[in-house]
C-alpha cells in the first residue's frame, strides 16, 4: 500500500458525548444539523448532496471566509439508526474524487451519561493526511458537543 506505518493508516477516535445516540445521530445525517458543525475553523460546510441510505451519495463543500473553497464526497455504505453509519470520504478537484479514498465507520453506543461516539477512518496513505483529518474531526466533535443545548 505505502511506506507509512499501519497506526498512520488508521485513525481512532472515541469520545463520550452527553446526549443521546438518537440526537447525536441526527446530527450526522441531517443536512441542517451536520452543517452546523462539520467545518475546520474559518469554514462553513454547505451540504450539496447527502442521500443517507446505502449507496447513496454524499458531498459536502467547505467556504472559508476567504472564498476559498473545498469539496468532499463519497458514497454511504452502512446506515444503522443510532447505532452505525459507514461511508467512503475522498477530496474533490473540479467535481471529481481526487487523491486517495478513505473509509470512516462512526459508532454509536448507548452508556451512562450519554454515547459512545467511535470514529474509525481507514486508508490513509500520509502521516499528513492522517494528522489533518485527526485535527480536523477532533475540532468537529468538540462543536458537535457544544450543540447538546439543542437535545431532543
Amino acid at each position: 500500500m505505502s511506506g507509512i506505518g499501519a497506526a498512520a493508516q488508521t485513525l481512532c477516535l472515541e469520545r463520550l458525548i452527553p446526549m443521546s445516540p438518537d440526537r447525536l445521530f441526527a446530527l450526522w445525517i441531517e443536512p441542517e444539523q451536520l452543517a452546523q458543525w462539520w467545518a475546520p475553523d474559518g469554514y462553513k460546510a454547505v451540504v450539496h448532496e447527502f442521500e443517507v441510505r446505502p449507496g447513496g451519495r454524499w458531498r459536502i463543500v467547505l467556504r472559508g471566509a476567504d472564498g476559498r473553497e473545498a469539496a468532499m464526497g463519497g458514497l454511504f455504505h452502512v446506515v444503522e439508526s443510532a447505532r452505525q453509519l459507514a461511508f467512503s470520504w475522498a477530496w474533490e478537484e473540479g467535481h471529481a474524487m481526487h487523491g486517495n479514498i478513505t473509509e470512516v465507520t462512526v459508532s454509536f453506543e448507548q452508556v451512562a451519561g450519554g454515547t459512545r461516539l467511535v470514529l474509525v477512518q481507514q486508508g490513509f496513505t500520509s502521516e499528513d493526511a492522517h494528522g489533518r483529518h485527526q485535527a480536523g474531526w477532533s475540532a468537529c466533535i468538540d462543536r458537535m458537543i457544544g450543540l447538546r443545548g439543542n437535545q431532543g
